[in-house]
């Protein structure tokens, strides 16, 4: 009789323990702003629960997000927090008045956050931004996010799949149906992979920021390769 209370034990610490880890990670909404803020508005998803992985996610959320905030030589940002960054960006902004109060131009900035898609393995998440530093246009850019969801730990693009070589055939024949009115031409040698690939219910998601498929395409293009023709290339798994 010991012998079997002994193994309850265990066994109901093992049922815990694998609800534990099988369980989702839990993100909630958040709006971050300064007390003197006007102009910049930033509405990100973050992570509560496991500590470790939490904070290596939203580590990584805060970088794309002091980047996006930063006005200048990306390579000089000093700020450290997404608050004060704000503040920099509000600092820019009245400094532009003071030189030229003739300007009626306004700044602003918005950043905003999703969740795109969570299996038990994987997370993605698409940060849009968007910034007006007095130009006749301001200047939008999207970011995904990949993360292991039991380690935190952000995956690059080219740990999702196992050959990329092959993807990047079967990306660029649905690049090319998604575009064929906008005459863009692709040479085999010059094609590469964009640098914003998530994870989405309609499948792999593939989105060239601006200028980024080639130097006349001034505009974002997205688009959806299903899984079903590309499930096999995932070292991620899309359930």
């Amino acid at each position: 009789m010991k012998f079997k209370h002994v193994l309850l034990i265990f066994s109901c610490a093992l049922t815990f323990f694998n609800c534990k880890e099988e369980q989702k990670l839990i993100f909630s909404d958040i709006n971050i702003t300064t007390k003197s803020n006007s102009i910049v508005e930033v509405n990100i998803p973050e992570i509560i629960g496991n500590e470790t992985i939490s904070n290596k996610i939203n580590s990584e959320i805060q970088k794309i997000v002091i980047t996006a905030l930063h006005i200048g030589n990306p390579d000089e940002i000093t700020s450290t927090s997404i608050k004060e960054s704000i503040e920099l960006f509000n600092s820019e902004y009245n400094t532009f008045k003071n030189d030229f109060p003739d300007s009626f131009q306004p700044w602003e900035a918005q950043i905003d956050g999703e969740v795109m898609y969570q299996t038990t393995n994987i997370i993605s998440i698409a940060l849009t931004s968007y910034a007006n530093t007095g130009g006749a246009h301001g200047i939008l850019n999207i970011s995904f996010l990949n993360f292991d969801i039991k380690t935190g730990q952000k995956i690059e693009n080219k740990a999702l799949f196992n050959d990329v070589e092959a993807v990047k055939k079967i990306v660029k024949s649905y690049l090319i149906d998604n575009t064929i009115e906008k005459n863009i031409f692709l040479e085999d040698n010059e094609f590469k992979l964009p640098e914003n690939i998530g994870y989405s219910e309609n499948g792999i998601i593939i989105l060239y920021n601006t200028y980024e498929v080639a130097p006349y395409v001034s505009e974002i293009i997205e688009f959806a390769v299903p899984y079903n023709s590309i499930e096999s290339y995932l070292i991620y798994n899309s359930f």
